[in-house]
């Protein structure tokens, strides 16, 4: 069948209580590994290919590394990356004026946060990557990010999220699949 499966990638470290999008932020090379190896378990169980597709950042990026050591096959898709948040990015949450949270609330879909990327941005960025990835006719295994992961569990939903429509972040290291059409 042909599928997306994609994991959230580890927790990076620093992350916590910053606004974290494009922050190419490290990662705990154990935590990679561990990943990686469910990965790998995953692909063995399923009968899946041994190639992952990461996003550029180093917190998927390492997933990948890990993976190409053992023998598999690791491409960045610079698709895959996470939400720009613009001036916002990097910045602990509670610096961000509430006026600027409540702006973007307000208009969820259409406002880019921080000057960043909107959220209808990034859904057009995930249908244009699933579009190529569907074009390629097989099983892809890729390692993203919380809001782009959250994009493709709204993918083809045709009116515009609302905040309370918005998924709860997937745990770090979580698996969505998803049918490649």
């Amino acid at each position: 069948m042909n599928e997306l499966h994609i994991w959230r990638h580890p927790k990076p470290v620093g992350a916590s209580g910053r606004c974290l999008g494009r922050t190419d932020l490290p990662v705990d090379p154990r935590k990679a590994r561990r990943l990686a190896h469910r990965i790998r378990q995953h692909a063995r169980r399923h009968g899946l290919p041994r190639e992952i597709l990461t996003s550029p950042l180093r917190r998927g990026r390492e997933v990948g590394r890990w993976l190409r050591r053992w023998g598999w096959t690791h491409r960045i898709e610079p698709g895959l990356i996470e939400l720009d948040f613009g001036t916002w990015d990097g910045r602990p949450w509670r610096e961000i004026a509430w006026a600027e949270v409540a702006a973007w609330e307000a208009d969820f879909a259409g406002h880019a946060p921080g000057g960043g990327e909107s959220l209808d941005r990034l859904r057009e960025r995930v249908a244009g990557v699933l579009m190529l990835l569907a074009a390629a006719g097989r099983p892809v295994l890729a390692v993203g990010h919380a809001g782009w992961m959250n994009a493709l569990a709204l993918h083809g939903r045709r009116d515009a999220p609302t905040a309370a429509d918005w998924p709860a972040p997937p745990r770090h290291g979580a698996i969505r699949v998803a049918t490649l059409l």
